[in-house]
């Protein structure tokens, strides 16, 4: 005798109660249906604004249909878990121009496995009660169009800078996704709420969001700090300033993460002073440092001759100070030839050749 059908509703509820006790602050079910997202996302490679990210063209329509990337897939639970930090601080930050600015995201440790963990355990409370179940959970970790499902779970809109918004907590969160080939009642999509605001539009320091909800990756400072390799445009090395990993420009200036909610959670805590530390400190790490400094950090992922470059920029665009310059001269020999040339141009803004 085959056991009886689960109470879908009363499960999706379920599954919100132990996504909160997990630490998500937000949790929302959607179907699988991206057409009007795949359009948007064809359209926006075809025009090369992906720059040099390969892999956003790689595995062909499975990006924008899970059923295909997950088959058997019925819905998705996305999830999102609350990073938020102090705006007033990351201006300060941004301000003075001898010390690094890092996005606020990258502070701490790397989200990515804590969130991954969490949502297994919470597919494995699901299976203690409902028995086995076919699902795979993902945290930026595959071909996911992770703000348009959470767009469609209620989770908030895509905003105007493509970030996600939520009207009640601003965008300093992360997102995750469980698949499930359970057929849970979907929750209601976010409306959108920017309004006639483009704020986010008119700070972007290199002018990469080029029209509401179109973002130019080759000159958003994100991009050129985290994922482009190779030498930066040298038109928009001035404008970087001193970010030298992520920029979070369009979300400070938000007007709905005056809504944000600040967390403690451990793993989130600064490390390595990086929301104080100083250009100079952070350019005299070597490799080895570098490596012990950022493991279980999102930041390993530049790599060390990416972290030069970028400091290399910023310390273009400080003030010229003795230890400034004596910074960059010892990296004029450095084994890399795009840190060389980097730290040439840095010199060659302060008068030296």
């Amino acid at each position: 005798m085959s056991s009886p059908l689960p109470d879908y509703l009363a499960l999706a509820g379920r599954i919100r109660a132990l996504a909160q006790a997990a630490g998500f602050q937000r949790v929302g079910i959607s179907g699988v249906e991206l057409q009007d997202d795949e359009a948007f996302l064809q359209s926006w490679l075809d025009e090369g604004l992906h720059g040099t990210m390969a892999w956003m063209a790689h595995h062909g329509d499975k990006r924008s249909r899970p059923a295909e990337l997950i088959p058997g897939t019925l819905r998705v639970v996305s999830v999102g878990m609350d990073y938020g930090k102090d705006g007033d601080a990351a201006w300060d930050n941004l301000r003075d121009a001898e010390r690094a600015y890092v996005a606020r995201y990258a502070l701490g440790r790397d989200y990515h496995k804590l969130m991954r963990n969490r949502l297994q355990k919470l597919a494995d409370e699901v299976a203690k009660e409902i028995g086995p179940f076919g699902h795979r959970v993902f945290v930026d970790s595959a071909p996911v169009l992770e703000r348009a499902l959470a767009r469609n779970a209620g989770l908030g809109w895509i905003g105007k800078h493509t970030c996600l918004i939520d009207k009640d907590g601003g965008s300093w969160f992360f997102l995750g996704e469980l698949f499930v080939d359970l057929p849970l009642p979907v929750d209601p999509p976010a409306s959108a709420h920017c309004g006639s605001c483009t704020r986010c539009i008119e700070v972007c320091p290199t002018w990469a969001i080029t029209a509401p909800y179109r973002l130019d990756a080759r000159r958003c400072i994100s991009y050129l700090t985290i994922e482009h390799e190779g030498n930066i445009d040298e038109d928009l090395r001035p404008l970087i300033g001193n970010r030298i990993f992520g920029c979070d420009d369009c979300q400070l200036v938000c007007p709905w993460n005056k809504f944000a909610v600040r967390t403690d959670e451990p793993d989130f805590r600064v490390r390595n002073n990086l929301d104080r530390a100083t250009l100079v400190d952070l350019f005299a790490w070597d490799e080895d440092e570098f490596l012990r400094r950022t493991e279980g950090s999102a930041i390993r992922r530049s790599g060390h001759e990416r972290w030069l470059r970028n400091i290399a920029v910023a310390l273009g665009n400080a003030p010229r100070t003795d230890a400034v310059i004596a910074a960059l001269e010892s990296r004029r020999e450095h084994a890399s030839p795009v840190v060389r040339e980097h730290v040439e141009w840095a010199l060659g803004r302060h008068g030296i050749v």
